[in-house]
């Protein structure tokens, strides 16, 4: 039988206690090519959870999510919409950090299905220690463990819409997407999209 995160649950579901017990799973086989489990940060009642796909190269160096590249264009577009960084709760659909050798590099890759769901029980318990208010998936792998499924961008974004994971779930792209536009032209048009769907938020948090 496979193994999952939920093979590694403490009894406790405080985010203390998941976090220290997420530090010694061996739910998928990811653990053994991160450096480390890179666990959610931020409010222990956040009204806001933000999720994305998985840790980055120096987010799995530095243990913390949302540090490198991605991270700062994020920061800035929270900044510019007016949601403070310091009260969102951040974290990732896989914890550990999935990557190919190129060189000297260790370039991202994808995680598969079962390691979404592997890493699944973590997440899941992530949110319903916060009790957030909603929870935007940044990205489709973030939407897949939402939704239980797979999904296309087109289909689910900008949408607040009932999920497993909260009444009120919202889909928009990975600020590491808007890096790799190319293009001024096309690069502008993406920002404004990112930033318009995360102004959307913004607004119902104000309700």
């Amino acid at each position: 039988m496979d193994t999952s995160a939920a093979d590694f649950l403490p009894a406790a579901r405080t985010l203390k206690a998941l976090r220290a017990a997420a530090a010694d799973c061996r739910g998928c086989p990811l653990y053994a090519r991160g450096t480390q489990t890179v666990f959610g940060e931020g409010p222990r009642r956040a009204a806001l959870v933000l999720v994305g796909e998985q840790p980055g190269d120096e987010e799995d160096r530095v243990g913390r999510p949302f540090v490198g590249p991605a991270g700062a264009v994020l920061a800035r577009v929270l900044e510019e919409v007016g949601i403070d960084r310091a009260a969102v709760y951040v974290t990732n659909a896989v914890k550990h950090f999935k990557w190919e050798p190129r060189g000297s590099r260790r370039l991202h890759k994808k995680p598969s299905a079962r390691e979404i769901a592997a890493c699944h029980p973590w997440l899941a318990e992530e949110v319903r220690a916060v009790r957030p208010r909603m929870v935007v998936c940044l990205g489709l792998t973030a939407a897949r463990a939402a939704f239980g499924r797979a999904v296309r961008l087109k289909d689910v974004r900008a949408q607040f819409t009932v999920t497993p994971l909260s009444a009120a779930t919202f889909v928009t792209t990975h600020p590491a997407a808007l890096l790799r536009v190319r293009g001024g032209e096309a690069r502008a048009q993406a920002h404004a999209q990112f930033r318009q769907d995360l102004a959307d938020v913004a607004a119902r948090l104000a309700q």
